[in-house]
């Protein structure tokens, strides 16, 4: 299960904003995760909730902002959307894509005391 190496990075990059802007306790995460991304939801909302037990996170609320996929297509010379890794172009039906977006994972936000 890597959500549990995730979530310990999401809440080192807490830990360390923490530290260099003196707040005490986080009471919301914003974290951006694209479709394309290989990551569970629901393995990372309990990941979240056991690594931030006894830290300035403890008890946060975690929101999701979806980031949906997108590929850049060569045959169409035009952005898509993609569901899934591997997935034809929508469009042409061709396999010439590039992931243009859906695959990152990132800390959106935090709201602080």
């Amino acid at each position: 299960m890597h959500e549990m190496s995730l979530a310990e990075g999401v809440l080192q990059i807490i830990e360390d904003h923490a530290a260099k802007a003196n707040f005490s306790r986080v009471k919301t995460v914003w974290l951006e995760i694209g479709a394309l991304a290989g990551v569970e939801i629901e393995a990372m909302r309990f990941c979240f909730d056991a690594v931030t037990r006894g830290s300035v996170a403890d008890g946060a609320a975690l929101e999701i902002v979806a980031v949906p996929g997108a590929a850049w297509c060569m045959r169409c010379s035009e952005e898509v959307g993609v569901a899934e890794r591997y997935d034809p172009c929508p469009r042409c039906g061709g396999y010439q894509l590039q992931l243009t977006g859906g695959t990152e994972m990132r800390v959106k936000e935090f709201e602080v005391d």
